[in-house]
């Protein structure tokens, strides 16, 4: 089975209570649960993370480099300004999919505009709510 890193970044562990109008009710724990779930439908070994903490997910994805791991990411605030994810991205061996649940092309905050995921990244979902992940998965487990 292909191993799949499902990595999230910081608040996005607050899910379902953190500003449902944008990120919907689905809390994190529902959303590794159906991560494992539709990875395990699609011949995928899917392990899901969060945290808060900038060095502990360049650990995990300087790992999945060594490993040549795919990798969903969904590295909410530090899409935005964080050149050390930047360098962490651009070492992958494995394939990335970038995700998130709202679309933050259409958001208000200019900042929000931007991502330093997606030059390394072979697809971007964004908008899509939860379902995006799913989606990333999908592509994943798809034949090349």
């Amino acid at each position: 089975m292909t191993k799949v890193l499902v990595l999230n970044g910081p608040n996005l562990g607050r899910l379902g209570r953190r500003q449902p109008e944008i990120y919907g009710s689905t809390t994190h724990a529902e959303l590794a649960h159906q991560c494992v779930g539709w990875g395990s439908d699609l011949g995928l070994d899917v392990e899901v993370r969060q945290t808060n903490h900038e060095g502990e997910l360049l650990d995990w994805l300087n790992t999945a480099a060594d490993d040549g791991d795919s990798v969903v990411l969904n590295a909410g605030a530090w899409t935005h300004y964080s050149l050390a994810l930047w360098d962490a991205c651009a070492q992958l061996t494995g394939p990335l999919v970038e995700v998130h649940i709202s679309d933050p092309k259409q958001r208000a905050e200019e900042f929000r505009h931007t991502s330093v995921v997606e030059p390394h990244a072979a697809l971007t979902i964004a908008g899509e709510g939860i379902d995006g992940y799913r989606q990333a998965l999908a592509y994943l487990a798809a034949p090349a």
